[in-house]
């Protein structure tokens, strides 16, 4: 079973700043692809950025250029920098974490944390 520990949201003008952090249980991190997701009030849970476990990452074309995706593997951790933030970037940020050891395949995904981003 892995825990999966979201931070870092809060409410920041448009135009600024905010560095979300996921901190995972286990000791398989280093073996999962964590992934960023984001979902708006009345709207479907969407793919914002991922990171395999290998460094490689994809972003959504909404974000590419303003956020960044990066892990320690030492500290169990996943980050989200999010620069230029907008208004449309409000929404309930939730970290995820998938890793496939031989034919099994594991999913986690954390509680949550609200990011608000006012015009």
């Amino acid at each position: 079973q892995v825990q999966l520990v979201e931070s870092g949201g809060g409410l920041v003008q448009a135009g600024g700043s905010l560095r979300l952090s996921c901190a995972s249980s286990g000791s398989i991190f280093r073996l999962s692809t964590m992934g960023w997701y984001r979902q708006a009030p009345g709207k479907q849970r969407d793919l914002v950025a991922t990171i395999t476990s290998g460094g490689s990452t994809n972003y959504a074309d909404s974000v590419k250029g303003r956020f960044t995706i990066s892990r320690d593997n030492a500290k169990n951790k996943v980050y989200l920098q999010m620069n230029s933030l907008k208004p449309e970037d409000t929404a309930v940020y939730y970290c995820k974490f998938v890793v496939n050891i031989a034919s099994s395949r594991a999913e986690y995904w954390g509680q949550g944390t609200q990011v608000t981003v006012s015009s």
